[in-house]
């Protein structure tokens, strides 16, 4: 016998639980919704595990960073589905989805049917033993998606007191995990292939400082080579890594961060898909009637650029979440809403640091402020500047307000006829549109 909703949400990452969230404010009744995880725990603000989760003193743990306390709301508890009747099916893994006869089964061959389905799978991360690695399979070498990965990490650490790490990648966690391996005294080593850290966003000054500023730290920044190889003791530990350029690092602990992909396979062939994601309208309807894709696996018109993209953000999991659900319930009852409207946001934290940036990262850019790695307080930012419009907006150090600011010049668009007055105005531009 198949278990029926109205709505399924499959996938119980942070998607999941603003889209619940949202389900409850357009009054959705008790019975009618369900979401099905693979994860033991309901949806949690998963940014917590590369930041406080990780930290030597007074560790963030569940309850305390399940969703939407991330956005400054309510924490939604296991009890609060409960109290609203929802189904939190936890440990339940889907493994075939049937579309078009709205059909899902789980790998203990249970089936559930649904009337509308929200599609909220995430990404997966991509493991280095997804490309034949030697000896990538070794122990202690870990990936950091869910909170199982998390608390591993976590005991390898206390485990390997003042050990040495490699942290594998210089995009966001490799930079979130370096930090908080340093302040667990790890001796600490990044390694990535590109020119500088976080090359999707950072212009080369901006890397430039975060790099400086890591290594007064002492973490130790291997640029230009890859991990090709991994040796271990007896115990299957991993000992030392092989790099392409010849070196051989030291480890009593791997963390490997090269990024994620959409977990859509189980809808491959059913669902039109664009640039790697499930195509969507800007209400997040798919080509397939009654199923919605939201978060990491949606490919969505991008209305501020005019532009379809697919985003791997939390801001934009929560807020997609938020209008599916929206258009789910206008379409049933006749009525309309807003088109999505979303303006990029990417934000940071490690060490005594914090950045935000809003808009886009294409065209010239202009520097302005204090980036110095050596400075007690440092403050600076970057402008990105195309077709004679300011698009994109960084600052590391701001205030509140401030973030205000750059988050409001990056949605306006103002023209820009003077870049070295730009320059010279730096935050003060921002502040005044």
């Amino acid at each position: 016998m198949a278990q029926s909703f109205k709505y399924i949400i499959v996938g119980g990452g942070v998607s999941a639980g603003y889209a619940a969230r949202e389900f409850v404010n357009q009054g959705v009744k008790p019975g009618e919704l369900a979401i099905i995880s693979e994860e033991a725990v309901a949806p949690y603000e998963r940014p917590a595990l590369s930041k406080a989760y990780l930290f030597p003193e007074s560790p963030a743990r569940l309850p305390g960073f399940h969703t939407c306390v991330g956005s400054g709301g309510e924490r939604l508890l296991p009890e609060w589905y409960n109290e609203k009747g929802i189904q939190l099916l936890l440990n339940t893994e889907i493994v075939k989805a049937d579309l078009a006869g709205k059909l899902l089964t789980s790998a203990k061959g249970e089936n559930f049917n649904y009337q509308t389905l929200v599609i909220a799978t995430g990404s997966t991360v991509i493991r280095l033993t997804d490309f034949g690695v030697e000896g990538a399979d070794a122990k202690n070498i870990f990936y950091l998606r869910e909170v199982d990965d998390a608390d591993k990490l976590y005991e390898s650490i206390k485990a390997k007191k003042n050990g040495k790490a490699v942290v594998v990648g210089g995009g966001y966690i490799g930079l979130e995990i370096s930090a908080v391996l340093k302040l667990n005294d790890v001796d600490v080593t990044m390694v990535y292939p590109e020119p500088w850290c976080m090359p999707r966003l950072f212009t080369s000054e901006i890397a430039a400082f975060y790099e400086g500023y890591y290594a007064n730290k002492g973490v130790n920044i291997v640029k230009g080579t890859v991990a090709v190889g991994f040796t271990t003791n007896s115990d299957g530990e991993v000992k030392e890594v092989k790099l392409k350029d010849g070196r051989v690092l030291e480890a009593d602990i791997v963390v490997v961060g090269v990024g994620g992909r959409p977990q859509i396979s189980l809808f491959k062939g059913q669902v039109e898909e664009e640039k790697g994601g499930i195509k969507t309208d800007p209400f997040f309807k798919t080509n397939v009637p009654d199923v919605y894709a939201v978060g990491d696996v949606a490919t969505f018109p991008l209305k501020l650029y005019n532009e379809v993209r697919r985003v791997e953000h939390v801001d934009h999991a929560r807020k997609s979440a938020e209008q599916a659900v929206k258009a789910i319930i206008a379409a049933e009852t006749g009525k309309t809403i807003e088109e999505y409207d979303y303006l990029p946001y990417f934000y940071s934290r490690s060490f005594d640091l914090s950045w935000q940036f809003y808009g886009d990262n294409v065209g010239d850019t202009v520097l302005f402020g204090d980036n110095n790695p050596a400075s007690s307080k440092p403050k600076f930012g970057t402008y990105w500047i195309k077709d004679g419009k300011l698009i994109g907006a960084f600052l590391e150090g701001g205030t509140p307000d401030e973030n205000k600011a750059i988050a409001k010049v990056a949605r306006v668009l103002p023209a820009v006829e003077d870049v070295s007055q730009l320059a010279k105005e730096g935050l003060s531009f921002a502040s005044k549109i």
